[in-house]
Parts: C-alpha cells; sequence; structure tokens
C-alpha cells in the first residue's frame, strides 16, 4: 500500500471519530455512559438519592453559529417504564430555559448554595410535566431560541442558556436527558455547542459490568479539589483519573449523606479535564442508584462538568516527570 493511500485513511478514520465527538450533543453524553438525569418531587426522601429536588444545566451556544436552536428533553413526564415509581405517580417537575444577563454569571446560578435563587436570567420559555402519557419516552422541543437571547461571556467565547428542571410536587423520581439541537423534531447537533453542570444528578446503571464516568474540568487557578458525593449506597468504588492519575480512589458515601475526597492538582493537568469513573459493585447487585456529584476548587468554588470533555478525555501518562505540587 502506498504511503499516500495510508495517509488517507488515517485522516478519514480520525476524522469520523472526532465527527462522532461533534455529534455527541446529549446530556448524559453517549462516552458519560449514564442513563437519565434524575429530579425528584419534592416529598421525597433524600436518602433516594436526590439532596434538593433540583437540577441545573447551562448551554453553550459558540459565537460562530447565528441560527435558532432548540432544547429537546426525551421524557420529561413522571410516569411510564422510565421513571422511578413511589406508590401512585404524584409528581411534577417544572423546567425552565433562561437566557439574558445573569442566566450564567450570577453567583447563585453556579453557588448551589440556594435552590430558590437558581433562576436568574430571563425567563425565555416553561412547562410542568406530570404524569403525562403523550410524553412517555418521547421527546419534548422547547424553542425556537435565537443565540443571542443567551449571556453572552468572553469567558466561555459563547453564549450560555441555563435549564432548571425543579420539583413542584410528588415523591417518584423523574429520569430524562437533554439534547442540544438544530431542529425541533430531531435531534442534529450544534457544531461546537455543549452542555456543562456544576452539579451532577444521574442514575447509575442497573448493569454490574457498566463504568460511568464524568468531566471536571480543571482550570489554570487550580491546585486542590473536593470531590463530594451523595448517596452512593456503597456501590462499588469512585476513582479519578487524569494525565498524572491512574486512578485515585475516593471515599465513598452511604444511604442518604455525603463523602468528600481532597486530591492536589498539579500543573500538567491544569487546563485539562479529569475523568471520574464510578465502578459498581460486582458482588451484589444495587439497583435504581441515583447519585449527586459536586467538584470544587481550592477556594469552594464548583467546578464545571462538560459533556463533551475540554481538552478531551484523560489518558494517564506514566512517563510524564511531574513535579511537587504547587502551595496556594
Amino acid at each position: 500500500m502506498k504511503k499516500c493511500s495510508l495517509l488517507k485513511i488515517i485522516i478519514l478514520i480520525v476524522g469520523c471519530f472526532l465527527g462522532l465527538r461533534v455529534q455527541s450533543q446529549p446530556a448524559p453524553a453517549r462516552d458519560e455512559n449514564i442513563p437519565y438525569l434524575v429530579t425528584f418531587g419534592g416529598d421525597a426522601d433524600k436518602s433516594w438519592g436526590d439532596d434538593d429536588f433540583c437540577q441545573i444545566f447551562f448551554v453553550r451556544i459558540p459565537l460562530t453559529y447565528k441560527e435558532p436552536f432548540y432544547i429537546r428533553v426525551f421524557d420529561p413526564d413522571t410516569g411510564g417504564a422510565i421513571d422511578e415509581q413511589k406508590g401512585e405517580f404524584n409528581t411534577v417537575v417544572k423546567f425552565s430555559i433562561y437566557g439574558g444577563n445573569g442566566a450564567w454569571s450570577e453567583i447563585d446560578a453556579q453557588s448551589l448554595s440556594s435552590v430558590e435563587k437558581f433562576g436568574s436570567g430571563n425567563l425565555l420559555d416553561s412547562k410542568s410535566f406530570g404524569n403525562d402519557a403523550i410524553y412517555d419516552q418521547k421527546w419534548y422541543t422547547f424553542g425556537p431560541f435565537n443565540p443571542m437571547e443567551g449571556e453572552f461571556t468572553d469567558k466561555l467565547n459563547g453564549y450560555i442558556f441555563k435549564i432548571i428542571a425543579k420539583r413542584i410536587s410528588g415523591d417518584d423520581g423523574n429520569l430524562y436527558k437533554y439534547y442540544l439541537s438544530t431542529d425541533s423534531k430531531e435531534n442534529k447537533p450544534i457544531e461546537g455547542g455543549n452542555l456543562f453542570t456544576y452539579k451532577y444528578h444521574f442514575r447509575l446503571s442497573d448493569n454490574q459490568n457498566d463504568v460511568s464516568q464524568i468531566y471536571p474540568y480543571i482550570d489554570d487557578k487550580v491546585t486542590s479539589v473536593k470531590i463530594m458525593n451523595f448517596d452512593w449506597d456503597e456501590d462499588g468504588y469512585i476513582r479519578v483519573v487524569s494525565i498524572s492519575k491512574r486512578g485515585e480512589l475516593c471515599t465513598i458515601s452511604g444511604e442518604g449523606d455525603w463523602a468528600t475526597t481532597e486530591l492536589p492538582i498539579v500543573k500538567e493537568e491544569r487546563n485539562t479535564s479529569l475523568e471520574i469513573q464510578f465502578i459498581k459493585n460486582k458482588s451484589k447487585l444495587i439497583k435504581n442508584n441515583n447519585v449527586v456529584i459536586i467538584v470544587q476548587n481550592q477556594y469552594g468554588a464548583s467546578l464545571p462538568f462538560y459533556v463533551i470533555p475540554i481538552g478531551g478525555i484523560p489518558v494517564y501518562k506514566p512517563a510524564l516527570k511531574m513535579k511537587a505540587v504547587e502551595k496556594k
């Protein structure tokens, strides 16, 4: 085979791989291997895996995209085969879309300190869903939205929108997915678009062989992180991988409580993503396990989890010579 032909094949393969990465714009992302996001009704017991009955995601639209777009929700109702039932289905969850100044930059939108203060920015659209059979395992579409309706930020080089899924009533678990799309009826990705959250509420797979992973972004100011997990139910173990960490184990939480692990961050890990892996218990099957994850820097500020990890999925480099952890 000629060298030029081999080179063309390699470029084609790499291009296809990168194309798949661009196409991956659901939340949770395919690479994360997480079945669903989860939000419980406000009357639920926190030990079922939701500490505040509210989930906030942000949408980044790149400056290069000028057309209308849509935010689609899969199975937004609470009822049917997917959702977690507690007695009779009686739960209502409200989905709201915000843009404008403060949607992302207002500190309460990121600090996780008060659910009641998360609604900063301009409310663009909202809808509440109960046990609505017409939306069971089907998509509901919000939009169209003009990218310029979002909050412009130089820091993220784009326009930012906010999605809030918040309990209204009931005690069941609402399991759902998001998709950022250029089309109202199909999932067609926006090139360069991304979704991120500062507090990840999600359902683990029931398959004991599945490994889930999420990707907090480490900026150039981070010297250490606190990784907090809620209601892990001792379902296996949690470990951290980066270019310098082969698989640091985290302290795991029991039912209805939090556990915290502190890890140093070295220079080479800055401006990259960590990979937090969730490895299920192989000796005991734990079904319907819902967990909450937060990662904070040395100052207590929460770090974002991008569904398409910034800088790509980290790969441990054993030959990399690491320097001592810098002091604050």
